[in-house]
């Protein structure tokens, strides 16, 4: 078990990052049952299109709100116990939840406001988790870190969770809210075991969270490779966004392959994702990070045109296993990149404008995708999605060999 544990978590990493990983794992078993649970429990109290559609949003729009605001606290406080205090308050929503659903006085409104509060804390609770990495471990590990968080991520979030999730909720309403309680106070619990510096990473600010929040765009804007960094999640996030926006309709109506090959196709990217982020510190020795970055991001522009062109359901699936592998390796190869050269006291404003510009790039991407498809067709959002993608690509290709090492471009900055 020790060996199993050490090739997991490599012991140069630390018992922190071990508590932080075990941490993460819990906590996306739980937010991967209510992936499932949520949207059962949206359609037993009503089936109004609006309202479930509005549930959807309610997922996104505290990001958007908030986001910004939470990278800000991360840099002012200590993250540890914000992370503590926003999982109790997301275990407290929760629980109040289940006490409706047992005394029979849970509503559809209700239910989106919990959604709605839910949301909030975590967001401040995921945007604080994601400083800790950095404080944790060396640079140089920062990409087998991240690897391990998005496997346990894969895993937990979207292979064990929604089916668990939705075992649970047909055994019974309120159980697999019950369990997500018990996993979110689990994560908790582990927190509350990673050893970290006490007080902010930036003593005692004099500053109003505005100003901190200015501090931290104007930090991006003046340096050239994390700018672009985040422009191209921003641009590939609205064409990811426009063609995944009507993934199920393109895989109902278009490759006729039913509910259950919808389900086969999240689930071939997820598989997919968990093979590449096991082989990732592989990758990382073998393949330079500029090389790795134009790889992935040309594999996406090439997944586009293939789901473009193909009618086939089991191609899709195929292409959908190749999407789930370099995705999941660019997400963690671009985050790593980003937190090496990001110095410790922005770390949680930065990677919060990340976010948000990934959220708000989603939003776009499915508003555009919607109205391409309802145009011209199911295909045609992934038209879009290949054009605008490769010319992004073609736009940044030799600036991705600076982004790749713009932890070094800061340190000769500053010697």
């Amino acid at each position: 078990m020790s060996r199993v544990l050490d090739v997991v978590a490599p012991p140069r990493l630390g018992r922190s990052f071990r508590w932080l990983l075990a941490s993460s794992w819990v906590s996306n078993i739980g937010d991967g049952i209510a992936l499932a649970a949520g949207p059962l429990l949206v359609a037993s109290q009503t089936r109004n299109a609006v309202l479930v559609a509005l549930a959807a949003v309610l997922q996104r729009l505290p990001w958007l709100l908030f986001g910004l605001w939470a990278g800000a606290v991360a840099d002012r406080l200590d993250r540890r116990r914000v992370v503590i205090v926003a999982d109790l308050l997301r275990a407290v929503v929760v629980a109040v939840l289940c006490v409706t659903i047992v005394t029979g006085r849970v509503s559809i409104g209700l239910v989106l406001a919990t959604m709605f509060v839910y949301g909030v804390a975590e967001v401040f609770a995921d945007t604080t988790t994601g400083t800790l990495l950095p404080m944790l471990v060396d640079k140089a590990d920062l990409g087998i870190g991240n690897a391990r968080l998005q496997a346990g991520f894969l895993t937990a979030n979207q292979l064990v969770g929604p089916p668990l999730g939705a075992f649970l909720f047909a055994a019974g309403m309120v159980w697999p809210f019950v369990v997500q309680v018990a996993c979110v106070g689990l994560g908790v619990v582990l927190v509350a075991r990673i050893a970290t510096p006490r007080g902010g990473v930036r003593g005692v600010p004099d500053t109003h969270v505005r100003r901190d929040i200015a501090d931290g765009v104007r930090w991006i804007r003046g340096h050239a490779p994390v700018r672009t960094l985040a422009l191209v999640i921003f641009a590939f996030n609205i064409t990811w966004g426009a063609a995944w926006s009507v993934l199920v309709l393109y895989s109902l109506d278009r490759l006729h392959m039913g509910e259950v090959g919808f389900g086969l196709l999240t689930t071939a990217a997820a598989a997919g994702g968990l093979v590449s982020t096991s082989c990732y510190g592989w990758l990382e020795r073998r393949i330079p990070l500029a090389t790795l970055m134009r790889g992935c991001l040309l594999l996406e522009v090439l997944t586009h045109l293939a789901l473009a062109v193909t009618t086939v359901g089991w191609l899709a699936i195929a292409i959908m296993v190749v999407f789930g592998g370099y995705a999941f390796v660019w997400g963690t190869v671009s985050q790593a990149v980003r937190q090496r050269a990001v110095p410790q006291e922005f770390q949680g404003r930065v990677g919060s404008v990340y976010v948000v510009g990934l959220f708000l790039g989603l939003v776009v991407g499915q508003g555009l995708g919607g109205v391409i498809a309802e145009q011209w067709g199911l295909a045609a959002p992934f038209w879009f999605a290949f054009v605008g993608s490769g010319i992004t690509l073609v736009l940044v290709w030799r600036q991705l060999g600076h982004i790749a090492h713009a932890d070094e471009a800061q340190a000769e900055a500053r010697g």
